[in-house]
Parts: C-alpha cells; sequence; structure tokens
C-alpha cells in the first residue's frame, strides 16, 4: 500500500487562484421569503418518469450543468464528467443499456422487498422516457485524474461528491426545464 500511495501522490498544486468568497446579506424577513419560495419551488419535484419531448435551449443545458458543477468536492477535484446527448440513435443505444442493468437490478439485486415496494409506483425497468427526452445528461464519476506532471491525483470522497452534484442539477432543472404531463387517471400509466 505504501508503494501504491507513492506513486499516486501528487505534488500541492501552486498558482492555484484564489477567489474570495463574496455573497449578498438579507435581511431576515427577505431571507425568510427566498428560502419558502426555494422549498416551494422543490416541493413541486417529483421523479414524474413522464417526460416532454419539448426542445430545451443549449443555453439553460450548460447554465444546470454549470450549476451542478458548483458542488462541493473532497480537496476542490471536481470528481464528475457531465455528457449531453441529443443524437436520437445515441439516446436508443443508451436505452438498450440502461434496461439491460434496469433488468437485472430487478431480477437479481434489488430484492423481493425493493421490487414489491415499487410495484404501487407502476416502475419496471422499461424507460421509454429515455427516447422521448430532448436532451439527456449522462453523469459520470471520475475516482482519479492526472495532476500537471502527468501523476495520478486522487478524487476523495467521488461518490458523495457526485451524488451532491446530481442534487444540484436535479434542482436546477426543476427551476428551468419542463417535465411531461402525467396521466389523468393512473389506469394510463
Amino acid at each position: 500500500l505504501k508503494e501504491m500511495e507513492k506513486h499516486s501522490w501528487q505534488e500541492s498544486e501552486e498558482n492555484v487562484e484564489h477567489i474570495p468568497f463574496s455573497h449578498a446579506r438579507y435581511p431576515e424577513k427577505e431571507m425568510t421569503k427566498r428560502s419558502q419560495e426555494f422549498y416551494e419551488l422543490l416541493s413541486k419535484r417529483r421523479s414524474v418518469r413522464f417526460i416532454s419531448n419539448e426542445q430545451i435551449p443549449m443555453e439553460v443545458i450548460d447554465n444546470v450543468i454549470k450549476a451542478a458543477g458548483t458542488a462541493p468536492s473532497g480537496a476542490h477535484t471536481e470528481p464528475w464528467t457531465f455528457v449531453v446527448v441529443k443524437d436520437p440513435d445515441m439516446k436508443h443505444e443508451i436505452r438498450k443499456i440502461i434496461e439491460e442493468e434496469e433488468e437485472i437490478n430487478y431480477m437479481k439485486r434489488m430484492g423481493h422487498r425493493w421490487v414489491t415496494d415499487l410495484k404501487k409506483l407502476r416502475t419496471n425497468w422499461i424507460k421509454e422516457y429515455l427516447d422521448t427526452a430532448p436532451v439527456l445528461i449522462l453523469i459520470f464519476k471520475q475516482v482519479h485524474g492526472f495532476a500537471a506532471n502527468g501523476k495520478k491525483k486522487v478524487h476523495y470522497y467521488n461518490e458523495i461528491s457526485v451524488s451532491i452534484a446530481c442534487g444540484i442539477l436535479l434542482a436546477a432543472l426543476q427551476v428551468r426545464c419542463p417535465s411531461g404531463e402525467a396521466p389523468k387517471r393512473r389506469s394510463d400509466i
């Protein structure tokens, strides 16, 4: 292990620009109002699985990804890669890969109790919305990167950092992007 650590060790990055923290200070009433509005906005977020095919401007996609990229990360390593997919054929290939993995999840990995709990939501491994959505944003974690000198750079807490970035992405999408209309009756699902 010590030998591996020696080869993975990275020098401290010098000449990293310091960006001073600054923020607006709001009166208590304004803070309360803003926090309530933000809560009300996010409380409307749902995993609807009914996705609109309405086109979304690329600038909006760029902005929600930039917002997600503000997530905290271990030692500021930013261990994520966001990939935007618009090509219908590529989206369909991604759907096939995801459905194959999800079927294995439902049949083997998740267990009877989990699958039973999902039945009431009428969800399964079929992910038609991956073809319907005009844009897919794929998020990949980076276990490590490389420093300027070519040595491996450890990405600390990469899973937690990427999870936080995903949460911020979902919040940003709630602010700006449409989802589909849910069916009027449960039998329409």
